[in-house]
């Protein structure tokens, strides 16, 4: 199985409200609410730092992630509307997606809201540490290449530590 990891920008893909459906029958509204967000303007993933990514398996629409500027916590990005179809877990998906999140960062610090125990389970095994606060259940701080003269300014994009 081929995955290939793309950039949402212009307008969301038809599936998914394929998604949107599955997680709703899992008693999750995250990916409706990523929907509602879209459709008004509300969020569309477009300011500096942010990005909105889709996972495709085989060209289907397996999941999608994205980040925001963390409004609670200056200079900060926050991990959000991650989801990926119960047919396609386990096959590191999810960990694609948060990677490729993770390594266009231009921040020092990401956070995450865990809505249960297995997403904070997969969280911590990406390096984010338990946090609990300012509405976040995880929080990761990201190391700067040392020998990149750009990462002083956190406009380069930085890669985490290996967990």
């Amino acid at each position: 199985m081929t995955i290939d990891i793309r950039r949402i920008r212009d307008r969301l893909p038809q599936e998914i409200a394929d998604l949107e459906s599955e997680a709703r029958r899992e008693g999750h509204r995250h990916v409706a609410r990523l929907i509602d967000e879209w459709s008004t303007g509300a969020v569309r993933f477009d300011r500096d730092g942010e990005r909105l990514l889709g996972a495709y398996a085989n060209e289907v629409l397996a999941g999608v992630g994205g980040m925001t500027v963390e409004t609670a916590m200056s200079g900060t990005l926050r991990m959000r509307r991650f989801y990926v179809r119960p047919a396609m877990r386990e096959r590191g998906i999810g960990r694609m997606l948060a990677m490729a999140l993770l390594d266009h960062a231009c921040c020092s610090v990401v956070t995450v809201h865990a809505g249960n125990d297995g997403a904070g389970r997969f969280w911590e095994s990406l390096g984010f540490q338990p946090y609990g606060r300012d509405g976040h259940t995880h929080v990761l701080a990201l190391q700067h290449h040392s020998d990149d003269p750009a990462a002083s300014n956190l406009r380069r994009c930085v890669t985490p530590r290996s967990p």
